[in-house]
């Protein structure tokens, strides 16, 4: 069966498609050939793959392209199912695609896979109307009703929403026509009972109810089908959430219900004296000051301005996003809108008139905007004064067009113009790469290097082999390249630690998300990069003899997108992969300070999620003398910070205030600073810090931050030292390393200096700029295990749980210590 589809974007009259979907526990992926309008399989690989998708997915790609007698190099575009479904088994098939595609060069397309199932279902022939129910998990389903008939399955639905099982039930049970529509998707494996109990018996065949290769490339090709935004760009290609995180769910609900929990403090703006223009969530704490600012900016208009309840009254609702713009402490701008249908609706966007003209009111518009697309929204709307040049200036600079007027709505005479935009926004180069953070492409796609001359071929040639490393562990979508004599070419690291600071620590399933938002734009910017350092304008795969990626430990939904976008690129390439362990690229950031650094050495790994003293008997030769048995260091000054209201990330504020005050203030236990062993315990500490809080307030005294900081962090301080120390007596060594985001802590490495320093014992500790995670450390360690021959298949997964010396080898690693201007 063939069916007529309108032409290709690109004109061409024919075109090969791979199309792949890991939403559900459906394989679903496929090799078509559109040719004269009519779609032809070629070759299909779907198969049931319940969590593991990861494992299987690039090399069923692979298998399926061979089956129809071609390579990678015949595809012309990658078609993904976005879902809505299972949000890591998106995350799977969207970050793969995205490396096939970046690594070829070739057009993305984002398909649903509710589309899919019914055009699965169309295919076996049915006519009539249809119901797909995907199951969304926690008790609720994805429902979308399809008129199908001879020329395909026609969406009747706006956008993809997400509902409880029974007020879905209930949802189709009220329709006039519930009587005659048959029902399909695998929700109905939980909850086909519920919907036989309320009269429903028509059911399709089971071996229907899932996405396929084939329904999605159908899908994509009808005659009505709405083309997401993008034009191709694998940047814009997000998946279908229809809701947000259930810690941001969570903690909206919170802000709603009542004031979150605070502390009399002193010394709280001299703390954050030096956070200048950040970006927060609204709480609401800030509501005195938003009600404020909001009265100031309407008091020359008409326009009556909201008040303090009614912006309590948005923060308690379902599907909204509200984000203040704070400077040292003070609120100078803030923006919010709500969902409404497939349109995000901006209800306000206010900047102090002494701030504007800085480009607060963009990042405030790109951040709630993140958050409408994140709900479902395709759309953004705003009002804005006819006679507000300057506004309407910079909303048409982000995409917004004129659709609507609304006369006198400010006031008499001065009317609103209504303007919508396409989402993602469009941010500028500039903006982009002043705020380094997840943010859509910034070229034209697809990227294609300008000739290059015998001379730049030449000094490309010679600086091989040239390995690009991908870091994905928490929070930070990092990658690098390196060349062969151990140089870094570029680093680039994409953070998205403000969309952490309401929930004072990382929430995995946010870091998943940005990750697939932002490693696009890593990638182009480090390839940008590494060409620019050695003469060309951008680096192409094929200039690559490697790829590394940090396989784990870490977030296991993190690390998923990092491996996952890797062995795509690898997939399409052929290039080789490499695993490399988190652990082992903060352990040699050290070389970056001491290239000539060889074991025998103590290392102290301490970050956010580790704690732990190795002895480092030779390269790859790794003994764990002692770790944490509860929380790591980094996590530590995170909670206490969070206990203070001093935000996420905790440890530089804590640091800051520490350096203004007494360490002998307060006393805090040193826990197993006597235990004869190498363990380190951190949460009893945490308690008793927060005991002391809470004894103060209820006592009425002020705490004085300063000294509460630097009791705290010697308490930490003091331990970590102490094992150290005789770590080095009893191992006999002469050098000591520190790594680990909490490397950075100026406290900790001056008492290491100290203390070593009296023992004759070298210390050394990483540049600031690689202590956090980084994809610099992570080249390091994959271009060793590339010259060791330390290669994977693409059935690597993540492992969250690897222990250090896992992907590793006794070859030496090579770093020059020299870095990019850029």
């Amino acid at each position: 069966m063939t069916q007529t589809t309108s032409q290709s974007t690109n004109g061409a009259d024919e075109r090969t498609i791979l199309a792949i979907d890991t939403s559900t526990d459906m394989l679903a992926c496929g090799v078509a050939r559109v040719r004269g309008g009519h779609i032809e399989m070629l070759a299909s690989g779907d198969h049931l793959c319940r969590r593991q998708a990861n494992v299987e997915l690039a090399q069923t790609a692979l298998d399926c392209l061979g089956r129809a007698g071609l390579s990678m190099n015949d595809v012309d575009e990658v078609l993904v199912g976005r879902g809505p479904g299972s949000f890591t088994g998106v995350r799977i098939g969207i970050a793969t695609a995205k490396g096939i595609s970046c690594g070829i060069g070739c057009p993305l397309r984002g398909g649903s896979t509710l589309d899919s199932v019914a055009w699965g279902v169309w295919k076996d022939g049915y006519r009539g109307r249809l119901a797909v129910i995907g199951d969304a998990m926690r008790g609720e389903v994805y429902p979308g009703i399809y008129r199908v008939d001879g020329s395909g399955a026609h969406r009747e639905f706006e956008a993809e929403v997400v509902l409880k099982a029974d007020a879905a039930v209930e949802s189709l049970r009220s329709r006039a026509d519930s009587a005659s529509l048959l029902l399909a998707g695998d929700g109905l494996k939980k909850y086909r009972d519920r919907f036989e109990a309320a009269g429903f018996d028509h059911f399709a065949e089971e071996r229907l109810w899932h996405p396929g290769s084939e329904g999605l490339v159908r899908s994509a090709e009808a005659p009505d089908w709405r083309p997401p935004v993008g034009d191709g760009d694998p940047a814009l290609v997000l998946p279908v959430y229809t809701r947000l995180s259930d810690a941001e769910e969570n903690e909206r609900k919170r802000l709603g219900m009542s004031e979150p929990a605070s502390v009399e403090v002193t010394g709280v703006a001299d703390a954050l004296a030096d956070r200048h223009l950040q970006l927060r969530p609204m709480s609401v704490n800030d509501l005195p000051a938003v009600a404020a600012l909001e009265a100031e900016a309407y008091a020359s208009v008409g326009h009556t301005p909201w008040t303090e309840g009614m912006f309590y009254d948005e923060l308690s609702q379902p599907q909204r996003s509200w984000w203040v713009a704070h400077d040292q402490g003070e609120v100078i701008a803030f923006a919010g809108g709500m969902l409404a249908g497939s349109d995000f609706e901006v209800s306000e966007v206010v900047v102090s008139p002494s701030r504007r003209r800085q480009g607060i009111a963009t990042r405030l518009l790109s951040r709630i905007a993140y958050d409408g697309q994140t709900l479902g929204a395709s759309t953004v709307s705003l009002e804005v004064s006819k006679g507000n040049a300057a506004a309407r200036a910079l909303y048409e600079g982000l995409g917004f067009r004129q659709v609507g007027l609304r006369p006198n709505y400010y006031d008499k005479g001065d009317d609103a113009l209504v303007m919508r935009a396409d989402l993602p926004l469009r941010a500028s180069e500039g903006l982009a790469l002043e705020h380094v953070e997840p943010h859509a492409s910034i070229r034209p796609w697809p990227i294609v290097p300008r000739p290059r001359s015998q001379a730049e071929r030449d000094a490309i040639k010679a600086a091989g082999p040239l390995v690009l490393s991908i870091e994905s562990s928490c929070d930070e979508t990092a990658m690098a390249v390196i060349n062969g004599r151990g140089e870094i070419c570029a680093n680039v690291v994409a953070t998205s630690v403000d969309f952490h600071a309401r929930f004072g620590g990382v929430v995995p399933e946010i870091a998943s998300r940005k990750h697939v938002e932002a490693i696009v734009g890593v990638y182009e910017e480090v390839m940008a990069q590494a060409g620019a350092h050695l003469g060309v304008d951008t680096l192409a795969p094929s200039d690559l003899s490697c790829v590394g990626v940090t396989a784990g430990p870490g977030l296991v939904g993190a690390l998923v997108v990092g491996v996952a976008f890797a062995k795509g690129l690898c997939a399409s390439t052929g290039l080789p992969l490499t695993p490399v362990n988190h652990l082992e690229g903060h352990l040699m950031a050290n070389l970056f300070q001491t290239p000539d650094l060889q074991p025998p050495f103590v290392a102290s790994l301490v970050s956010g999620g580790n704690t732990m003293l190795v002895h480092v008997r030779g390269w790859g030769d790794y003994q764990v003398l002692g770790a944490t048995i509860d929380d790591a260091v980094g996590e530590a000054f995170d909670k206490v910070a969070k206990a203070l209201g001093l935000g996420y990330p905790g440890g530089p504020v804590i640091s800051k205030l520490a350096a203004r005050g007494n360490k002998k203030a307060i006393h805090f236990p040193r826990a197993m600073m006597h235990s004869h062993d190498y363990s380190f315990s951190l949460s009893g500490l945490k308690t008793a810090v927060i005991t002391y809080i809470e004894g103060e307030n209820r006592a009425g005294r002020p705490i004085n931050l300063p000294d509460l900081a630097a009791s705290f962090e010697a308490a930490v301080i003091d331990v970590q030292v102490a094992k150290a120390v005789t770590a080095v007596e009893e191992t006999g060594v002469s050098d000591f390393c520190v790594g680990g985001g909490v490397a950075a802590n100026p406290q900790l490495r001056e008492a290491y200096r100290k203390r070593f320093g009296r023992m004759g014992v070298r210390v050394t500790v990483p540049p600031m700029v690689v202590c956090g995670d980084n994809g610099a450390m992570i080249a390091v360690v994959a271009l060793r295990n590339y010259r060791a021959g330390v290669l994977a298949d693409l059935s690597l997964d993540a492992n969250p749980n690897a222990h250090l010396g896992c992907w590793s080898s006794d070859l030496a690693p090579v770093v020059s210590g020299e870095w990019p201007n850029k």
